[in-house]
């Protein structure tokens, strides 16, 4: 009973806001404040503002609802677990049989010292100027200018 007079209550303000707004010539924002203003009128001639009060008082609810909370952690902490593993375990089982089992370690697994062949150091240029312009004149005779 209280729930429904509160929400008359405030869609009453919001109507009269809207008019005052309308006085000013500000048709829009008081089309949209009185739609807003509509809202808990609405609610209250649906039944939604009954089924929430009830809801609201109902021990059942409320261990319905944490009920839900817990599932949705469960699955929020799945996700969160799968996603570091890398995937499902199909997934996994699928990568770990596609990769060789007599692959090659990586060059940087190599100890750094001793005896290491270096690629050739490449031969300075003689004029780095020359170098420039022929690339743009590349690019300039590629798009035709």
């Amino acid at each position: 009973m209280i729930a429904e007079t509160v929400c008359s209550a405030v869609s009453a303000a919001g109507l009269g806001i809207a008019v005052i707004t309308a006085y000013r010539k500000r048709f829009l924002a008081a089309a949209r404040i009185a739609a807003y203003s509509l809202v808990p009128v609405g609610l209250v001639m649906t039944g939604v503002v009954d089924w929430l009060a009830d809801t609201a008082f109902s021990p059942t609810a409320w261990a319905g609802f944490a009920v839900l909370g817990l599932s949705w952690v469960l699955f929020a902490t799945t996700r969160a677990v799968e996603r570091r593993r890398g995937g499902s375990r199909k997934e996994r089982k699928a990568a770990g049989a596609a990769t060789a089992p007599d692959a090659v370690a990586p060059r940087a697994s190599a100890p750094s010292l001793g005896e290491t062949t270096r690629p050739a150091a490449r031969p300075a240029p003689a004029s780095r100027g020359d170098e420039d312009f022929s690339d743009i004149e590349a690019i300039l005779k590629k798009h035709g200018i």
